[in-house]
């Protein structure tokens, strides 16, 4: 078999094909064998029917298209293997000899990845966000801890405040007619946690127990109840019961109390520690992201529209995955949303161009700089998926294998060491312009 590749614009490429006689002759063979059994002949058995009176039969023309549909395929990926071309979308085929004795020659019309052209992306200069942490901070975050193993005192008397645990009654309205889960008995929220649609919790705020008293409230624009999204509602609101936080104080029986520490001042340290490295760990992602912006930023691609839509496909689908968790479908989101497939496409197709210039420039500087994995690494990757599925790592390889995903996990991990390569390339500096220290 022949190919030639050849790029006639600039992310199309047509491909030229010429598989010879010999190989022809045999895919008409197994087009005459399957097809043998597949037509009923008269007087003859299934499969028994000789080639000629097949031919008769059906057509030469029928034992033709069965033999190119059969040989088309195999021949193209060949073709798209040896030529090294990387296809984005299915072919634009051109048969341009079909006939027996000779060989098959025909065209393919094919989009391929687009060529990158890489700007500067090494010596990037970002700059690294604060890892400061101040008293302040530690102090916030020891009174969160404290909220959390506040112990709730009912009152007896008294009215509601924020971060009251509150049980109610309610009972909603919308243009005077009850709606849907719009009542409630010996309902309990914590006010100010926003459980309920906006403005309804600062409502019951300064409410006594046992009052009765009606709430105003609109439900959100994108409620996922088309029929109440954006509807002004009423509620008949009766409070019944009134629990408060009641703190303990910031003492070392605290810190025995909360933690495995015997003295404040540990609790502290140990809560000053953990904020650093938090604060660490989002410098570091943070300082990531910047370096790949800036050496995406820099690079020039023109990217298939083919490329976009199969992009925008992906996300749709993993949109409706992440709404049928949430029991909708995609059809009803777009129905609460008041939107149309056109324009939800619209507001993701600048999403979907900047990951596929991200990928693109990313594989671009691997190439570039002959960045691989090992077969250590892979394997590594795969013990890694196997202990977060809880499964035996031979097991996880063989189904990764098997779906033809070995390839995507070699990937992200090419991609991953070019990120970093990025960042160790990088001119990265502190807050006041002074060389980043780790």
């Amino acid at each position: 078999m022949k190919a030639n590749a050849e790029r006639i614009e600039k992310n199309t490429v047509l491909l030229e094909v010429e598989v010879d006689a010999d190989q022809f002759s045999q895919a008409m063979d197994k087009a005459y064998r399957k097809l043998a059994r597949k037509v009923n002949v008269p007087g003859f058995r299934p499969g028994k029917a000789p080639r000629i009176i097949l031919e008769r039969h059906i057509g030469k023309q029928a034992l033709l298209d069965e033999a190119v549909e059969m040989l088309i395929p195999e021949a193209y990926f060949k073709a798209v293997e040896d030529t090294g071309i990387e296809p984005v979308a299915q072919p634009q085929l051109e048969l341009v000899q079909v006939e027996e004795g000779k060989p098959v020659v025909f065209k393919a019309r094919v989009v391929v990845k687009p060529e990158v052209e890489l700007g500067q992306y090494k010596g990037l200069e970002v700059t690294r966000p604060s890892t400061e942490v101040t008293p302040e901070d530690v102090q916030q975050e020891l009174e969160r801890l404290q909220n959390r193993h506040a112990r709730l005192v009912s009152l007896d008397e008294g009215a509601v405040q924020q971060g009251d645990l509150v049980t109610i009654d309610f009972e909603g309205r919308v243009d005077g007619e009850l709606f849907e889960g719009g009542k409630a008995t010996d309902y309990t929220l914590e006010v100010g946690n926003a459980g309920l649609i906006p403005g309804f919790e600062d409502q019951l705020v300064g409410m006594a127990i046992n009052e009765t008293k009606e709430i105003t409230a609109r439900f959100p624009e994108d409620y996922p109840k088309p029929e109440l999204s954006g509807k002004e509602a009423v509620f008949t609101v009766t409070v019944k019961a009134i629990k408060r936080k009641e703190l303990a104080p910031l003492d070392d029986e605290f810190a025995k109390d909360v933690s495995e520490f015997d003295t404040l001042e540990e609790l502290r340290a140990d809560l000053e520690n953990k904020l650093k490295q938090a604060a660490e760990a989002r410098a570091k992602a943070e300082t990531r992201q910047a370096v790949l912006k800036k050496a995406v930023e820099n690079a020039q691609v023109d990217i298939p529209e083919e490329m976009i839509q199969t992009r925008l496909k992906e996300m749709l689908q993993s949109l409706e995955r992440r709404l049928m968790v949430q029991g909708l479908t995609l059809e009803n989101y777009l129905k609460y949303s008041n939107s149309t497939m056109e324009e939800m496409e619209e507001r993701l197709r600048p999403d979907a161009q900047e990951s596929l210039k991200t990928m693109l420039v990313l594989d671009a500087i691997a190439r570039a700089e002959n960045i691989t994995v090992t077969e250590e690494e892979i394997q590594a990757e795969i013990e890694r998926m196997a202990k977060e599925m809880q499964q035996d790592p031979a097991v996880v390889r063989k189904v990764v294998e098997s779906q033809g995903q070995l390839e995507a996990v070699i990937t992200g991990l090419v991609r991953e060491k070019v990120i970093q390569f990025l960042v160790d390339q990088a001119n990265v500096v502190a807050q006041d312009g002074q060389p980043a220290t780790e």
